[in-house]
């Protein structure tokens, strides 16, 4: 589904971010994405929901190379991947429902349906009590709960997740973790960003290991 060949990354005229970057990430897969401070996840996460193309080499994704597609075409690109930002990037205006419920709008649900998946899943989450509640009421970790309901609901063909047990309980962590083991299970391929080693060796999935700029691959 994603492939890197020889992807470079540099912001202006500086130094590479990213240097020689080549992996796949075959459709269906579950992969980890770590690496200290600095060393380039941020980056690398951008490249892969599309909010930066490429310095150099060649991203392929759903069988197109993303530095050839027409700018016009890149919104339906981007509505077949999930993304969980670490800011969150809700909606204040809008409440906890209707930020989840958003995606499916987007995709032509209407109402009724939309609103049944979503207070299914804000249940699933522990926000029975907060559906109605907007953003700048909620807690970061009822935050972070909304964001990855809204990432994904729609049950998009591509989720990458930036840390997204930082703002929560180790069990609602390890609840979270097991929402995306399902959805990875019914085809949604999976990249989650974090620092936490536990949880890597608790899930034991192949990790994507960034240092300095320079990725390795381990238990592929």
């Amino acid at each position: 589904m994603v492939r890197f060949q020889n992807v470079g990354m540099r912001y202006g005229l500086g130094p590479e971010v990213l240097r020689d970057l080549t992996f796949d990430l075959p459709a269906g897969s579950f992969h980890f994405l770590t690496g200290p401070s600095g060393a380039g996840k941020s980056t690398l996460l951008k490249l892969l929901y599309l909010a930066h193309r490429p310095s150099r080499g060649l991203i392929t994704m759903f069988d197109q190379n993303v530095a050839a597609v027409p700018r016009n075409r890149l919104p339906g690109l981007r509505r077949r991947i999930g993304v969980v930002f670490q800011e969150f990037r809700l909606l204040d205006h809008l409440s906890a429902l209707d930020n989840v419920a958003l995606p499916l709008r987007i995709a032509g649900a209407n109402r009724k349906q939309a609103e049944d998946h979503v207070r299914e899943l804000l249940a699933w989450v522990g926000l029975s009590d907060r559906m109605n509640a907007k953003p700048p009421t909620l807690s970061g970790g009822e935050k972070q709960r909304v964001a990855i309901a809204r990432a994904v609901i729609a049950r998009p063909s591509l989720l990458l997740a930036d840390e997204p047990t930082g703002n929560v309980d180790p069990a609602m962590g390890r609840r979270l973790m097991h929402l995306f083991v399902e959805l990875n299970k019914i085809g949604t391929t999976l990249v989650i960003a974090t620092h936490d080693e536990a949880m890597i060796s608790e899930f034991r999935r192949p990790v994507l290991r960034l240092a300095d700029g320079e990725l390795s691959v381990e238990g592929a």
